[in-house]
C-alpha cells in the first residue's frame, strides 16, 4: 500500500495501517519535514486517534489544554466569554489542545517511514492494484493536501460551498508573557477581523483578514506587523517566525474514492478555521478508512464496505464545514449593520439555554445510516456516534457488566449493549 503525502493525515493513516498489520510505503514530494507552523489545534476525540497508535503522552507533552473562546468588537471590548476547564473530557483528553504542528509530525514520524524527496506524478490503475511512478501497490491513499496530484489522477474536482476570505497568519514566539487570557480571542468585525491564541509556551498566533488592497508582502516585518498586533502586546522581544496569506475556503471534493484510490484530508475537503476542526477532519478520515482497508485485505469484510469511507466521512465533513463557514459569516460580514448587530446580540448569548454547551463541546455528529452504521430510523440511538475512549482492535460488543464504566453512557443512549467498531464508532446499539 502506497501513501502520497506526508504530513500528519498521511503520517496517521500509515501508522493506524500498521497499527492492524499492513506495511506501507509514504513518499511526500518535499525533501524534509515542512518547518513551519500550520495547523495548531486538535479536540479529544481526534486526540484518541493519536492514542490508540500510542503517541498520547507525547501529544500531551507538547500541546496545552485551550481555554475557551472570547468574542471581542473592534475596541477590544468584550462581547462574550466562553470558558472551558483544563481537565480531561469524556475521552481522556482536554477537550481542546492547542500545539504546533512541526512537533506533532516529529512524534509522528517516529512510528513510520518516509521516503522524502518523491513526488508521485504517475497513477494508474489495473483491476487488482495501483501503479504509482511505476511501482506496484494493493491500495493508495491521496493525502497529499489541497493541490492532490492524486485528486487530479483520479479525475475528482473540489466543489465550492460558497465561502472564500484572505487572511495573514503571523506566528511569533517570545520567551516573555504576553499577559493574555490563553483563550482564542476573536475580533468580530467587518473591517479589521482577527483572532489571537497563545499556542505554546513561547509561541503565539495571530491571524487578520486582509483587505482587497493588502497582501503578505506588505507585513513581512515586525515594524509593520506590530500595529496589528499592539491590542494584546507591547513586548519588544518578539521573534517572527512567519507571514503567510491564507484564503480560507469551503469545499469538499465530488468523488473521495475510486477503486483502489481514496483521498483523505485536505485533497477531499477543506475547511475554514473558524471551529479548528481542519486537520482533525483528515485524522478523522485516517482512522475511518484504515481499519476498513485491513479487514478487507484480510477477507474479513466484503469490498463493499469501502464505499462506506465517502458515504460516512462526507456528511460528517458538509455539516462540519457548514457549521465553520456560518460561524465565519456571524462573526466577520455584514458590514457596519453586522458589527451593531454583534454588539447587541452577543452580550446577551449567555441567556440562551444550552448555547454554552453546544459552543465548548468537542461533540461531534453522528455517522449516518450505512452497511457499517445500523441507525434505526424513527428514534435516536447511539448507533454512528462515537463510544467513550475506546478505539479497539476489533469488533467489540460494549454492556453494563462486560464494560461498567460505560454503563451511564448505555443509560443514557437507551441501549443495553452497544457493538463498537475499531474506529470507536458504534456499529449498532439494542
Amino acid at each position: 500500500m502506497i501513501v502520497v503525502g506526508a504530513g500528519p493525515t498521511g503520517l496517521t493513516a500509515a501508522a493506524l495501517l500498521a497499527r492492524h498489520g499492513v506495511d506501507c510505503v509514504i513518499v511526500d514530494r518535499r525533501p524534509a519535514p515542512h518547518p513551519q507552523p500550520r495547523a495548531v489545534h486538535l479536540d479529544d476525540e481526534v486526540c484518541r486517534i493519536l492514542a490508540s497508535i500510542g503517541v498520547a503522552d507525547e501529544f500531551t507533552a507538547i500541546s496545552r489544554p485551550g481555554q475557551g473562546l472570547r468574542l471581542l468588537d473592534a475596541d477590544m471590548r468584550v462581547l462574550a466569554e466562553f470558558r472551558r476547564a483544563a481537565a480531561a473530557g469524556r475521552h481522556g483528553f482536554p477537550e481542546a489542545n492547542m500545539f504546533d504542528q512541526p512537533d506533532l509530525e516529529r512524534i509522528l514520524r517516529r512510528k513510520v517511514s518516509v521516503v522524502d524527496g518523491v513526488e508521485a506524478t504517475e497513477l494508474t490503475q489495473h483491476g487488482d492494484h495501483v501503479r504509482v511512478n511505476g511501482e506496484r501497490f494493493e491500495y493508495a491513499l491521496g493525502c497529499d493536501g489541497a493541490n492532490s496530484f492524486v485528486r487530479k489522477a483520479i479525475g475528482a474536482s473540489m466543489r465550492d460551498l460558497g465561502f472564500a476570505q484572505r487572511w495573514l497568519v503571523v506566528d511569533i514566539d517570545t520567551d516573555k508573557d504576553l499577559g493574555q487570557w490563553d483563550g482564542v480571542h476573536q475580533v468580530c468585525d467587518t473591517k479589521r477581523a482577527a483572532t489571537f491564541m497563545r499556542v505554546g509556551e513561547s509561541r503565539y498566533r495571530w491571524e487578520f483578514r486582509l483587505q482587497h488592497h493588502e497582501s503578505a508582502a506588505d507585513y513581512q516585518d515586525l515594524a509593520r506587523i506590530r500595529p496589528l498586533i499592539a491590542p494584546w502586546t507591547k513586548v519588544e522581544d518578539l521573534r517572527l517566525r512567519r507571514v503567510a496569506e491564507y484564503t480560507f475556503r469551503a469545499q469538499i471534493a465530488d468523488k473521495w474514492h475510486e477503486n483502489r484510490v481514496f483521498l483523505l484530508g485536505d485533497a477531499a475537503h477543506l475547511t475554514p478555521p473558524f471551529i479548528g476542526q481542519g486537520l482533525g477532519a483528515g485524522l478523522r478520515d485516517a482512522v475511518n478508512l484504515t481499519w476498513k482497508l485491513a479487514h478487507v485485505r484480510d477477507a474479513r469484510l466484503p469490498a463493499s464496505v469501502l464505499d462506506t469511507y465517502q458515504i460516512e466521512r462526507l456528511p460528517h465533513v458538509r455539516t462540519m464545514i457548514r457549521l465553520a463557514k456560518l460561524l465565519g459569516v456571524a462573526m466577520t460580514e455584514g458590514g457596519e449593520f453586522g458589527n451593531l448587530l454583534r454588539r447587541v446580540l452577543m452580550p446577551r448569548l449567555h441567556l440562551v439555554p444550552g448555547l454554552r454547551n453546544r459552543v465548548l463541546s468537542s461533540e461531534t455528529p453522528a455517522l449516518r445510516r450505512s452497511e457499517l452504521v445500523l441507525r434505526p430510523r424513527f428514534r435516536r440511538g447511539l448507533a454512528g456516534t462515537l463510544c467513550p475512549a475506546r478505539n479497539p482492535d476489533q469488533l467489540i460488543t460494549v454492556t453494563p457488566e462486560s464494560h461498567p464504566d460505560l454503563a451511564d453512557w448505555l443509560r443514557k443512549g437507551r441501549a443495553r449493549a452497544a457493538v463498537v467498531r475499531p474506529d470507536g464508532v458504534v456499529l449498532q446499539s439494542v
